[in-house]
């Protein structure tokens, strides 16, 4: 760990939780990873004291992502040439038949903005046009994209079904931040390394043009308009990378994001769920 950013991560996250604790928020954690070499930078597991659960180790409890997942999904169907970046997908109410009956996606304001491209569709986090993404590319096919980023789902592809694409599995922040490190580099992963001086070895698990261009639209601040507004936290002062994600319930949340050096994720909720 670099102590000066592990203190000033531990001080941040504890600073913003204690903003948060009149909306029934107690723990967080915070991974920050570097990017060339994979080491971890900052580790914050725990919010403390603020916490009930303080002996849990937040980066290594199983979450549900959320959002998080899109930036995989889309960069899966670019890579096999079904979108684009800027092709036109449907965000209106869907109606998908399942072998357990109709599915029925549902946007995070309830509300639908017809005919949007890709890149404001990832960019806005709208969740029917990921779910009709997904029925191009299969549950199966994206559960495979997924494992091959590091992200160790404990079921399949068929059991998660369409909902995969709006993060209904279960993941580490350590494995998710690592996945989005990948997008950094061109698509390439190599395991985290947890000592100075390792060379990573990289294995190409996402096109890299794929990556790029995902890389793109999660830096484009106008994309993220129609959900987050022109004034969004999001925008940051440097080129960064940036996809928020909540689960059902809002048990969790979570942001992750990337900049030319290093990948930074971040989840809060409770650790009784």
């Amino acid at each position: 760990l670099r102590a000066p950013l592990q203190r000033f991560a531990t001080q941040t996250l504890q600073q913003h939780l204690r903003e948060l604790r009149g909306r029934n928020v107690e723990d967080g954690a915070v991974l920050v990873l570097d990017n060339a070499t994979g080491q971890v930078l900052a580790w914050v597991g725990s919010s403390g004291q603020l916490s009930q659960a303080s002996e849990v180790d937040a980066v290594l409890a199983l979450r549900q992502p959320g959002s998080t997942l899109k930036p995989f999904l889309y960069g899966q169907a670019i890579a096999e040439r079904r979108l684009t970046a800027a092709s036109l997908v449907e965000d209106s109410p869907a109606q998908i038949t399942t072998a357990s009956g109709l599915y029925i996606p549902q946007n995070y304001d309830r509300q639908f903005k017809g005919w949007v491209s890709v890149r404001q569709a990832l960019g806005s986090s709208l969740n029917v046009p990921a779910v009709r993404s997904l029925v191009m590319v299969s549950p199966d096919a994206f559960f495979a994209q997924l494992r091959r980023l590091g992200l160790a789902l404990r079921e399949s592809g068929g059991y998660y079904g369409y909902s995969l694409a709006l993060g209904s599995g279960e993941v580490r922040l350590l494995e998710l931040t690592n996945a989005y490190r990948a997008l950094a580099n061109g698509g390439r992963l190599s395991p985290v390394a947890y000592a100075p001086g390792a060379r990573p070895v990289l294995t190409q698990a996402l096109d890299a043009g794929a990556a790029f261009i995902v890389g793109d639209m999660l830096a484009d601040s106008n994309a993220r308009v129609p959900s987050f507004g022109t004034d969004s936290v999001l925008n940051t002062r440097f080129w960064s990378a940036v996809k928020t994600g909540t689960s059902k319930d809002m048990r969790d949340n979570w942001a992750m994001g990337w900049s030319a050096r290093y990948t930074v994720g971040v989840w809060v909720g409770n650790a009784g769920g």
